[in-house]
């Protein structure tokens, strides 16, 4: 056989060659097939370049023990994202899309050290007093809401109406935020994420965190922000509104993926009907081969070193795949031995310090949902179905269902309005405005009806 018809060809419509050697982790084309792009990458070894916006370079991971010694390693491999040497020196754009998620940040993400430790304990310990009963019990009141809102209609976008905006709620319900304060955070979060004037909606968002913080500070609660400040480490203001932004923020996009891939493998894997446990099965199916954060967990080199085959100068960026690490061809052993020894959580000292509290909210969520809908089926082709590009995150743009009608028990009023997005609607010239909210407030109402 010609040495050449066995070399490794880049997938369609990825302009490698013309990247300076390169691999691209943006555009349709990537967003549509990433595994033949995570193949392709893996011709280069266990890590390998790529691109993850036009002029932003990087290193990424692609096997499974090369993440686990990174991920592991916070000796060599550091976090604090001040270290990043081609943001310093001018070769990356500030503003670029993947610097607002990649950017220095006092929070527990972007420390090292001590500091780390003592950021990342006042999370974990604070995190883990969330009751799993008040939580579940938190989550099936939100999803019961948003069923009501297109139960009756027989259809719906259960990525957009649902997975998308079901995490938001209940995190505002953990964090013990009140109605104005919720809308607001509601309305940040979710313009940060459809960069719909992401700028304004972060200035929302932090300033409706701060609004918290002084809350809980004069007026404590039973609830995550009252117990992050009174933790022994001492948080500062400051602080505070870090974590509390990473936590929001950081915490529901994921989890909306996580809902949004998993109802999607239900409704095309006939293999879950006749399973039992099907939704435990499915996410953990899921996590595995499609991981709601595909490339994440930025690390920068201490010094100039080797590592994974691959020569890294110091401040480099580097990157995990966790995607292409669980879909590793020599992982069928460790997959049938541990079903949860999957990367999608990340590992070592950053690994997710909430991946309990969510995996039990896409638990109920999902559970919550086939009840309330059994007959729930896909609405378009699959093969119609986008997914959102970007090098980050993995998630559909929609999930079209259709479903037998039902009445709820209570049908919140003014549906049209509860339909309207908190934002501006994309393509729209109209400014997103807080005032534009609400939805936090309307659940409230709600719950008191």
């Amino acid at each position: 056989m010609d040495a050449r018809s066995s070399a490794p060809v880049p997938p369609p419509g990825c302009p490698a060659h013309g990247a300076g050697g390169r691999v691209p982790l943006y555009g349709p084309e990537f967003a549509a097939d990433p595994q033949a792009y995570y193949s392709y990458l893996r011709s280069y070894g266990p890590a390998a370049p790529v691109e993850l916006a036009p002029g932003v370079e990087a290193t990424l991971v692609t096997d499974y023990s090369a993440a686990l010694q990174l991920l592991q390693d916070s000796a060599s491999f550091r976090k604090d994202a001040r270290r990043w040497r081609a943001l310093n020196e001018g070769h990356v754009a500030p503003d670029s899309p993947v610097v607002p998620l990649l950017a220095y940040r006092p929070n527990a993400m972007f420390s090292d050290g001590a500091e780390h430790l003592r950021l990342r304990q006042a999370v974990t310990d604070s995190m883990a007093r969330i009751d799993t009963r008040r939580l579940s019990r938190t989550t099936e009141q939100v999803s019961n809401y948003l069923i009501a809102q297109f139960g009756y209609r027989g259809s719906v976008d259960v990525v957009g109406n649902y997975a998308r905006q079901l995490p938001l709620f209940v995190f505002n319900e953990l964090f013990g935020c009140p109605a104005d304060i919720g809308d607001r955070i509601l309305f940040g979060i979710s313009g940060m994420f459809d960069g719909v004037n992401a700028e304004k909606a972060a200035e929302v968002l932090f300033g409706a965190v701060g609004e918290l913080v002084a809350l809980k500070r004069a007026r404590p609660g039973d609830d995550v922000t009252s117990w992050l400040m009174q933790h022994e480490a001492k948080l500062t203001d400051e602080e505070m509104v870090h974590q509390l932004a990473l936590l929001l923020a950081g915490g529901t996009e994921p989890l909306c993926n996580l809902i949004g891939n998993t109802l999607f493998r239900l409704l095309t894997h006939d293999e879950y009907a006749h399973t039992g446990g099907l939704i435990d099965k499915a996410i953990d199916d899921t996590l595995w081969e499609n991981p709601p954060m595909a490339n994440l967990a930025p690390h920068y080199p201490a010094v100039d070193m080797e590592f994974a085959g691959r020569q890294l100068q110091a401040g480099e960026l580097v990157l995990v795949s966790f995607a292409a690490a669980n879909s590793s061809p020599i992982l069928r052993a460790e997959r049938q031995a541990s079903s949860r020894a999957h990367l999608a959580w990340s590992a070592g000292p950053h690994a997710c310090p909430s991946k309990d509290p969510a995996r039990g909210i896409s638990v109920t969520a999902i559970e919550n949902l086939l009840n309330e809908l059994p007959d729930i089926a896909l609405a378009v082709p699959e093969e119609s179905l986008t997914w959102r590009p970007g090098p980050f995150s993995r998630g559909l743009s929609a999930l079209p269902t259709r479903f037998t009608p039902v009445q709820p028990a209570r049908r919140p009023a003014e549906p049209a309005r509860q339909e309207a997005p908190v934002h501006a609607e994309r393509g729209s010239h109209a400014q997103p405005t807080p005032e534009r909210a609400g939805r936090w407030s309307q659940f409230l109402n709600w719950l008191t009806k």
